[in-house]
């Protein structure tokens, strides 16, 4: 399973993605170097995902320095200490709050995120999607972001679906079961081909970024 440890992988799979598949050489082009960026891959990592789900970048942030002024780290057993009206303050929503304890939860009962990281991509989705709150996007996202995998691809995400109609001028944006037909092609770089998508849809958009972590 390859996993991508540095900007020499992104490097890498980019230049695999653009002789694999010609439509990306103008997106590559378009972009330039783009980031690996990641999170821990334990607690903090999926409970940062969780967090920055529909809304602002800037409220995110907001929210996660609210929990990290409380908590100091934001560990599972850590957050399963809050009380609700804890939680509340911080300005975690009442769906977030559950989908966190249910993780929080979940780890004091046995489950290791990050010996989760290192599962093959189906297994590790399974077992997130079991959790409370964790549909198949967010445990993808984990995959990605957090445990690094390099052929994961996100098609439920918005911004992707968006920067890949724009990309190849497809008439409607694809829907989840198209984008992953699509992205079959860039196996095993997908991962790499997700970010390279993310940075597309950035400069297609004067910065505004839809990272989801």
């Amino acid at each position: 399973m390859r996993r991508l440890l540095s900007d020499a992988d992104m490097a890498e799979g980019l230049h695999a993605l653009g002789k694999c598949d010609p439509r990306l050489r103008p997106v590559i082009e378009a972009t330039g170097p783009v980031a690996i960026r990641y999170r821990p891959p334990g607690f903090e990592g999926i409970a940062r995902i969780i967090v920055a789900q529909q809304i602002s970048v800037a409220s995110a942030a907001a929210i996660w320095r609210k929990l990290e002024a409380r908590l100091g780290g934001v560990t599972a057993p850590a957050f399963a200490g809050l009380s609700l009206e804890d939680m509340r303050a911080c300005g975690l929503s009442a769906g977030k709050q559950r989908t966190l304890l249910a993780i929080s939860e979940a780890c004091a009962s046995g489950l290791d995120l990050e010996a989760l990281a290192e599962a093959p991509p189906e297994e590790a989705i399974a077992a997130l999607t079991a959790l409370h709150g964790i549909g198949v996007w967010t445990a993808e996202i984990f995959l990605l972001f957090c445990a690094r995998h390099a052929d994961v691809f996100p098609a439920g995400d918005l911004a992707l679906q968006v920067a890949v109609k724009d990309a190849f001028a497809l008439e409607d944006r694809p829907k989840e079961k198209p984008m992953r037909e699509i992205a079959a092609l860039w196996s095993p770089w997908r991962g790499v081909a997700a970010k390279l998508f993310w940075a597309y849809y950035k400069v297609c958009r004067d910065g505004r970024t839809a990272l989801p972590v």
